[in-house]
């Protein structure tokens, strides 16, 4: 074994050859990750959080402007109320719904401040590796300790040991691009200065004016999508030439908008039911059966074109809301277990497959789901479903509880289902590809229960 020295991360120096000790490093400081390092310390275990922000739940504040569909009562993990209770402090009213900043400032910066030198703010983290071994070395490798690369804000550099790695980094970093075969329409990066991959704070006025008496594309179909046509159509309606183009790969059918009244969380319903009276009312027309290929400049405006040609009308803006993806950039020395299409899982990766099933109905899963061919190393929260939809906060809270009773040694605990989760009243199968205008598809007609198989 080697003798090299790294750091546990608390200043001490440790040797490659033992974990006894050793802190499990946590990558993100945002709703999984700090509820991840909750559940350790609650087990008796020492997390250490890197996150690349200055604060916690950075991302989130990022998009403090948007309101969450899920409710206070859903987006705290009980772990975390646990530590938190001795300060004082009170969940808000269950039934209400955080916005970002909400979230960021009245649940997850407390914690962070709970957990105090356990979070290390600015501190990007740009490599794991098991000491000693890159991803070819078999011999020894389950008992050398991970090292945990970082660069902190200051531009230095260090490495950190740990006993194990749970990644919730997120997806936040890596939006989808516009372009519908999976990579950036031609001339997308050219466009950049009128294409936004975020939903747009009309609030902000410097953010409205762009917008305002203008004509905007909006490319996706999700709740992003939804809460930026919402946002787009209010506008319209006090600002005249305001209008918003949705852009969507499927042609208008009784599944577009969601789940609507059936959907077990109210809220993320709503969401698609204001997409729906937009485009009723006429502030949101609908390009339906559009894979976009082409971004180009024409007198100072876009025109999008789709695969085969056809052009739409010339569109000020573009706000492209098509998903996130995972960067697995820092984790090429482990060895990773992941699904071929999704970056998930392996084993999760059918439970949240959308070329089966669009459901959001997704059995609860841990450690099982969640374990690579590289022992202790996990991804957790948004990052562990890959280019998959429909996550849940409440779906991240309980795979680290499952993770962190694991690396206790609870076996039992980990493998127990603690969690049920609700259904988003959508059932098809349309998945990824979805069908030409006018079409529903036969692709999945089903939703099992969380209590079943989880997949249409």
């Amino acid at each position: 074994m080697t003798s090299e020295s790294i750091t546990t991360g608390n200043g001490e120096n440790t040797t490659t050859g033992s974990r006894a000790g050793l802190p499990v490093v946590v990558i993100g400081a945002g709703p999984v990750g700090l509820a991840a390092a909750a559940h350790l310390v609650l087990r008796g275990l020492e997390p250490l959080v890197l996150e690349a922000g200055p604060v916690a739940g950075a991302a989130v504040r990022e998009w403090a402007h948007v309101r969450l569909f899920s409710a206070w009562a859903e987006v705290v993990d009980p772990a975390a109320e646990k530590l938190l209770a001795p300060t004082g402090w009170t969940r808000p009213d269950s039934a209400t719904y955080p916005t970002g900043a909400d979230w960021a400032g009245r649940y997850l910066q407390p914690l962070a401040d709970v957990l105090g030198d356990r979070v290390r703010f600015g501190t990007a983290v740009t490599g794991v590796a098991r000491a000693g071994r890159d991803r070819v070395v078999d011999s020894g490798r389950d008992e050398q300790p991970f090292t945990v690369h970082v660069r902190r804000a200051d531009g230095g550099e260090e490495r950190i040991a740990a006993r194990a790695v749970v990644d919730a980094s997120g997806t936040w970093s890596l939006p989808g691009p516009a372009g519908a075969d999976g990579l950036p329409a031609l001339g997308e990066r050219a466009a950049a200065d009128r294409v936004s991959y975020r939903v747009p704070d009309l609030d902000d006025p410097a953010v409205r004016a762009r917008y305002a008496g203008r004509r905007t594309a909006v490319v996706g179909s999700g709740a992003s999508a939804f809460t930026a046509l919402a946002a787009l159509a209010d506008l319209a309606k006090e600002v005249p030439g305001t209008h918003a183009v949705w852009i969507l790969r499927r042609g208008l059918g009784t599944d577009t908008y969601g789940g609507g009244e059936a959907d077990q969380l109210p809220a993320r319903g709503a969401l698609g039911l204001r997409a729906r009276a937009a485009v009723e009312a006429g502030h949101v027309t609908a390009a339906t059966g559009f894979r976009v290929a082409a971004v180009e400049r024409e007198g100072g405006r876009l025109v999008l074109v789709a695969e085969g040609g056809r052009r739409l009308e010339p569109v000020d803006e573009a706000v492209v809301l098509t998903g996130f993806r995972p960067d697995l950039s820092f984790l090429s020395e482990v060895r990773l277990g992941l699904d071929e299409r999704l970056q998930a899982p392996v084993r999760l990766a059918p439970l949240i497959d959308p070329n089966v099933h669009s459901c959001g109905t997704v059995y609860p899963h841990g450690v099982r789901e969640l374990s690579h061919p590289e022992r202790d190393i996990h991804l957790a929260g948004m990052k562990s479903y890959g280019r998959a939809p429909t996550f849940l906060a409440m779906t991240g809270y309980e795979q680290v509880r499952s993770l962190a009773a694991a690396l206790a040694g609870d076996q039992e605990g980990a493998e127990r289902v603690e969690l049920t989760l609700p259904e988003t009243g959508v059932c098809g199968g349309a998945g990824l590809f979805d069908e030409p205008e006018g079409e529903t598809g036969e692709g999945g007609g089903c939703c099992t229960t969380p209590a079943a198989s989880g997949s249409c």
